[in-house]
């Protein structure tokens, strides 16, 4: 089989050596082409070409999940085609890693990549599901082009919290659990429209959902982990069907602390809960649309101030070894 591997020369959790290890072992049992991504968007448009090109099989991505999103997206670039296009594959190098981990993979590049060779010589392969988000015709955001997600967008609070984080690390800070954390304080304490919402959820045929202040779109689970907790904000989510929605309307001091909580002990068969928590199952067509320009993100990556956001659920989008 030949393969490409991307390979993200900063991913967190990867040394060179290591990543020279991994490289020769995957070596081992493909015919490898290896790629070193020198910008942002890099990882995408190597996919791209590797799609366009008809002459690899399976694309690696080795880094973390911003790198992985930027794979899917060179690949879909033309859409989905399960049965035509280069099956993914995934050795996590990133500080989270929820796309790997909510496919199953262990968390550990070495491991994974053990796991990766067995896979490949056992021909063991699914299908997933995939998250599509662009612009809302008639809108000001109507020209921003459609991209993929693997795991998750946010749009409000949560994607305030990872812009806060990328402009710390763009200072130097190191992506810890515990940067999220102080992010999160400060987000909320900054956060002008956390006790009125200003974000409606549209579905055909259904009344609007309104006054959230976030919204949390899953395409899988676990939403992200905190250090090796499972965090699980929609916890019906599966690879196997459309979106789930979270969407909460309140988030003064007592419900903050109340649904902070109820992440943080969140389990595959609870979630969040109450009055002011609203929880969608299996979406596949629906739009988000603000008063006032908020933060907005997929898979971990902060995206800018969007007013509307059009969401689509794609069943089974691509094809990745497990």
């Amino acid at each position: 089989m030949r393969a490409l591997i991307v390979v993200n020369p900063a991913a967190t959790t990867t040394s060179a050596r290591t990543r020279d290890v991994l490289i020769h072992a995957l070596a081992s049992d493909l015919k490898l082409d290896v790629a070193t991504t020198e910008y942002r968007g890099h990882a995408r448009d190597l996919a791209r070409q590797a799609a366009e090109g008809g002459t690899h099989e399976l694309v690696v991505a080795l880094g973390g999940d911003g790198t992985v999103n930027e794979v899917v997206n060179g690949l879909l670039h033309h859409g989905p085609d399960p049965d035509g296009l280069p099956r993914l594959a995934v050795v996590p190098g990133g500080s989270t890693n929820v796309f790997a981990r909510a496919l199953g993979l262990p968390n550990d590049v070495v491991e994974a990549t053990g796991a990766l060779l067995d896979a490949l010589r056992d021909g063991t392969e699914r299908t997933v599901g995939l998250g599509l988000a662009g612009g809302t015709p008639g809108t000001p955001d109507e020209s921003v082009p459609a991209r993929w997600f693997t795991f998750c967008a946010g749009f409000g609070f949560d994607a305030g919290v990872i812009g806060r984080v990328e402009q710390q690390r763009e200072r130097g800070k190191r992506s810890t659990h515990a940067l999220y954390i102080r992010q999160v304080m400060r987000q909320f304490l900054g956060d002008p429209h956390r006790r009125e919402g200003t974000i409606t959820l549209k579905r055909p045929d259904e009344d609007p959902v309104e006054q959230l202040v976030l919204a949390i779109i899953c395409n899988t689970v676990p939403w992200t982990f905190l250090g090796n907790r499972p965090i699980y904000a929609t916890p019906r989510a599966s690879f196997d069907t459309a979106l789930d929605v979270l969407g909460l309307s309140k988030l003064s001091t007592s419900a903050a602390t109340r649904y902070a909580t109820q992440l943080l002990t969140s389990s595959p068969d609870r979630g969040p809960r109450g009055k002011h928590a609203v929880s969608l199952h299996d979406l596949t067509d629906f739009t988000l649309q603000s008063q006032a320009p908020l933060p907005f993100q997929m898979d971990g990556d902060h995206l800018g101030l969007r007013t509307s956001v059009t969401f689509t659920g794609v069943r089974r989008a691509l094809r990745v070894i497990v």
